[in-house]
């Protein structure tokens, strides 16, 4: 929004230039040229300009809406009714006026199909009996209370597609070959009953899931299975199932009596993770262990945290553009993807970020310090205006005053950095302007890059139901803080960026 007296200076301009958009628009770099036509048209109808932009009348009056709603509600609560008769409004303003007077209408029951569930026991006998019957399949399907497909899935479930569907007595068998293929069968039932109870054990010992490759698996892992299902099978069948050597099932047995030497670690590794947004991967988790005098190499920090289920999230991809067009000249791009600074406050880096939450949007504007990803400063809102970059601003430029730096402040081309304000502040501050292209958003990856690991830290594995817009700014405000002052950069030597500073002497 700008002020009367940007209005009015442009108009004037405009005016003396003798009515030219371009250089008036090149001089003063902002508004757009349909914005300031309709300035001028605005001075030449009142000979001046109005203080202040008009609020857009609604649509709809107060007493129509209710005439509205009250329609719906007595005549059958039906949306394309009322709309008939009373030739307004659309259906999605009236749902919207529906579920603001009745909001117990917006409720909705949610229900889904439970699917029988069949013991294993009936589902062997069901295909025993259908592989050696003297009867139809559908015969045997109704004496087990199901259908003949389901009989038919029973049998490639527990056989395989390849196992022969019919195993009934003709004059090709005798009763003798009849009695082998029987026990043939059932020894292949034993297994399959066998591999899936190891894989079903594995979901609830080793929390994987069904599908796991036993072979897969490592001898430790598969030791594990033996013990919990040594009761009902002999130690060979399930040494044999699983692959395993005796010697290594002894070896592993012993060791797993022994205790787990790393369970004092184990805490200390959960307590640092938790403590530090849930961000360190093995690599910080070995230096945050170092620091408390606890070596181990990488390997095992990695496998620790694989066992313990410590994973760190990953952002997602995701495509945008918001690039609408140019409104002004924009200054070249003077980092060029440069984006490393040989001492602090000589390459600046800013841009706007939006976090949606229930509670409604909320913008952060940093400034990235090139030398050590220092935060310089920041301002949260809940409006991306220009207020919200200006007084970031300001508060940059204070850190600076009293020096001789002027760094370069390099952002993208939207609109809140050509703002009469920003400008000005950049002018009278001496700094040194820098843009990158229209919709090319490496070429300010650093600051993006900040950005994300913010949102993968902070902000996309929580729920954030029932956190007011205060309390998420101040989380938001506390992690930049933690960020400056704890976070560990393993680029920085595995400290952070107030403690490189304070270790090369530049700050106290």
């Amino acid at each position: 929004m700008y002020s009367y007296e940007d209005r009015l200076r442009a108009v004037q301009l405009y005016i003396q230039l003798g009515k030219r958009v371009g250089p008036t628009l090149r001089q003063l770099g902002y508004p757009t040229k349909n914005a300031l036509k309709g300035w001028y048209r605005e001075y030449v109808q009142m000979l001046d300009l109005p203080a202040g932009y008009a609020r857009r009348k609604p649509r709809y009056s107060q007493t129509q809406k209710q005439i509205a709603v009250e329609h719906y509600r007595a005549h059958g609560q039906c949306i394309a009714s009322t709309i008939s008769a009373l030739g307004y409004p659309c259906r999605s303003v009236l749902s919207d006026w529906i579920g603001e007077v009745f909001p117990e209408s917006r409720k909705r029951i949610i229900g889904s199909f439970k699917q029988i569930s069949y013991p294993d026991s009936i589902k062997q006998a069901g295909v025993m009996a259908l592989c050696v019957r003297n009867g139809s399949a559908q015969a045997i399907a109704e004496k087990f209370g199901v259908c003949r497909v389901t009989l038919y899935n029973w049998k490639n479930q527990l056989l395989g597609h390849e196992a022969p569907v019919s195993m009934k007595v003709n004059d090709n068998f005798s009763p003798d070959q009849v009695k082998l293929q029987l026990e043939i069968l059932q020894n292949d039932l034993q297994q399959l009953q066998l591999e899936r109870d190891l894989l079903k054990i594995a979901n609830e010992v080793l929390e994987q899931s069904v599908a796991v490759d036993l072979q897969k698996l490592g001898n430790r892992e598969k030791t594990l299975l033996v013990e919990a299902q040594k009761e009902r099978y002999s130690l060979s069948e399930l040494l044999a199932q699983l692959r395993l050597p005796r010697s290594s099932y002894f070896y592993h047995k012993t060791c797993l009596k022994a205790g787990d030497k790393y369970l004092a670690v184990r805490q200390t590794i959960c307590d640092i993770f938790e403590q530090n947004y849930r961000c360190y991967g093995y690599r910080r988790m070995k230096a945050a262990l170092a620091e408390q005098d606890i070596i181990l190499s990488e390997k095992v920090v990695q496998r620790l945290m694989k066992q313990e289920g410590l994973l760190v999230s990953k952002p997602k991809r995701r495509r945008y553009g918001s690039y609408l067009g140019e409104i002004s000249p924009a200054p070249d791009n003077l980092i060029n993807r440069d984006f490393q600074a040989a001492a602090p406050n000589e390459k600046w880096l800013t841009d706007i970020t939006e976090f949606h939450i229930p509670a409604g949007k909320v913008y952060l504007s940093p400034i990235i310090d090139c030398f050590d990803g220092l935060v310089i400063s920041w301002s949260i809102g809940t409006h991306p205006n220009a207020d919200l970059v200006n007084t970031m601003l300001d508060t940059a430029i204070e850190t600076v005053a009293q020096r001789e730096e002027r760094p370069i402040i390099h952002s993208d081309r939207g609109a809140h950095y050509r703002w009469p304000g920003w400008l000005t502040r950049i002018s009278n501050a001496n700094l040194v302007r820098s843009m990158s292209r229209k919709g090319c958003s490496p070429d300010n990856a650093a600051c993006e890059g900040f950005f994300g690991r913010l949102k993968t830290e902070l902000f996309y594995y929580r729920d954030w139901a029932g956190v007011s817009i205060e309390q998420f700014t101040q989380m938001v405000d506390t992690y930049i803080r933690w960020y400056n002052e704890k976070r560990i950069k393993v680029s920085l030597g595995a400290v952070s960026p107030i403690e490189y500073r304070k270790r090369l002497g530049l700050i106290t």
